[in-house]
């Protein structure tokens, strides 16, 4: 038995593709006798003929694959493409470390560990870009002996 015109007419009805008709194997011979769409509609209401639902791209895996990602799995050097500052915005990397310095010239005022003076030239030298980080201004100011002796 064909069930071809039968199968054309309700994916018309259900506005799918004829590969997502399926039928109730039990009620073959009213699904056989149904040839007008009125036929198929009601077969489509009584839950005889119907259409499955549309399949996607599973996300099990995705979801794995993230939760290790988020552990830090999978970033490592063969994983990046693009630049360091495509994937770290510069300005935040500079914001960051001058605040990290300025802090550290402002505690060593505070504490009187070094003058206003010194301070002024060293927030000067911080803001030209003197420093790479706040080890290089650790290591600048021990070089000058800008550090008082009891001052490790």
């Amino acid at each position: 038995m064909d069930l071809g015109y039968q199968r054309k007419l309700a994916a018309e009805i259900l506005g799918v593709g004829e590969s997502r008709i399926k039928f109730d194997a039990t009620a073959v011979d009213r699904i056989e006798a149904a040839v007008t769409k009125d036929e198929i509609r009601r077969l489509i209401k009584d839950g005889i003929i119907y259409a499955i639902p549309v399949r996607s791209n599973s996300r099990g895996r995705w979801r794995e694959f993230h939760e290790d990602r988020k552990k830090g799995r999978h970033r490592g050097e063969g994983r990046r493409k693009g630049k360091k500052g495509a994937r770290t915005n510069p300005k935040k990397q500079w914001v960051n470390k001058i605040r990290k310095i300025r802090n550290f010239l402002k505690w060593l005022r505070d504490n009187g560990v070094i003058d206003k003076k010194t301070y002024r030239l060293l927030y000067r030298k911080a803001k030209g870009g003197v420093f790479d980080s706040l080890a290089s201004l650790k290591r600048f100011m021990k070089d000058h002996n800008m550090l008082p002796q009891n001052y490790r």
